[in-house]
């Protein structure tokens, strides 16, 4: 399997997690040329803090059978915004009004946007 090949299965697995547990608007985004520390970032709500470590423990579980390296969990201690690095992949669970108060979605479009409005003036 290539790098992308593995990307892309990580991604697969990472989202199969989340809807497993109910994860609540699974989104995922494609930062590959935005940035160096990873290929997708998977964005997910859970509706308490108790489904926020539901979902993150999924996630983590399941990446763990299957063969790939958790480099590391942030922020399980209260749940509110939990951070998985799976390395090619960034998984974010969060609290809805966290997620809404941070709008990941959003900022990493821009910085998409951003950088192709650059691109065009050359």
């Amino acid at each position: 399997m290539t790098a992308p090949e593995i990307s892309e299965a990580l991604k697969h697995l990472v989202v199969d997690a989340l809807d497993d547990i109910k994860g609540i608007e699974i989104v995922t985004l494609d930062v590959e040329g935005q940035t160096d520390i990873a290929d997708f970032m998977v964005v997910a709500s859970g509706t308490t803090n108790r489904q926020v470590k539901a979902l993150t423990d999924s996630v983590v579980v399941k990446a763990k059978a299957a063969g790939y390296t958790v480099n590391g969990v942030e922020g399980d201690d209260n749940a509110e915004w939990v951070l998985i690095d799976l390395g090619d992949v960034i998984c974010h669970v969060m609290l809805p009004k966290v997620r809404e108060f941070y709008d990941l979605e959003r900022l990493w479009s821009i910085s998409l946007k951003q950088d192709n409005d650059v691109i065009a003036e050359d």
